[in-house]
């Protein structure tokens, strides 16, 4: 779970959006008190903080998270419009791991929050797969599309993720089906086209990143997020 404490919420809807289409889980509050009865209740694993709030200023609030024992470790990127070197520093220097500057793009800040989270957790994070706006979650066995949970059999759930951890590699026809379906696999190659088509199905729009090489097999295409 990531929280974002950001008064503007033009910027909170985009940032949520962008965390959730990443795969994230994501909480956005407009004020410090709502933030703290949010706390109060479940820690989460980063926080996106900005620094001109009403009620108190985020430099301010990252002091005191600091000096909670509970929150000490707590990672925590610092949004703000303010771009000199002296207002950096003071971020830093309360103890933000890092500082993003208003405007910023989705790809920046994604990659920004993976670093960080790599960073404090290990490499965990990597295990999170995308292509276009598809997001696989080898850890919790679970596919997201646009920030909404794709259901998906078991059988097209590992069909998905040996395209995906493949991405731009064309798997062949048989190989897939040894790899999804087992080695001592008899039945009709067709159970693979069937597949394929509901996948694609349930993918929607996003059902495009899986491309038919004709003759050979199948390849997942698609940009990371």
């Amino acid at each position: 779970m990531i929280y974002l404490l950001e008064d503007d919420s033009g910027i909170r809807n985009f940032v949520l959006y962008a965390l959730r289409s990443s795969g994230f889980e994501a909480e956005g509050f407009e004020t410090p008190s709502d933030f703290r009865r949010a706390m109060a209740d479940q820690l989460p694993e980063l926080l996106l903080l900005d620094i001109m709030l009403p009620e108190e200023d985020g430099i301010s609030i990252l002091k005191k998270l600091r000096a909670d024992t509970a929150a000490r470790r707590l990672p925590i990127i610092m949004l703000t419009a303010k771009s000199t070197e002296f207002d950096k520093v003071t971020g830093l220097d309360s103890g933000a791991d890092d500082y993003i500057t208003k405007p910023f793009g989705a790809m920046e800040l994604i990659s920004r929050i993976n670093a960080l989270l790599r960073r404090t957790y290990g490499e965990a994070e990597e295990n999170r797969i995308a292509a276009g706006d598809i997001v696989l979650l080898p850890s919790q066995h679970e596919v997201m599309r646009g920030g909404e949970k794709i259901v998906l059999t078991l059988k097209e759930y590992e069909l998905l993720a040996v395209l995906l951890k493949n991405k731009g590699k064309v798997i062949p026809r048989d190989e897939l089906l040894s790899r999804v379906w087992g080695y001592d696999f008899t039945g009709e190659s067709r159970t693979l086209d069937v597949h394929i088509r509901t996948l694609r199905s349930k993918l929607g729009e996003s059902g495009s990143i899986i491309e038919t090489i004709r003759g050979v097999g199948y390849r997942a295409g698609g940009a990371d997020d």
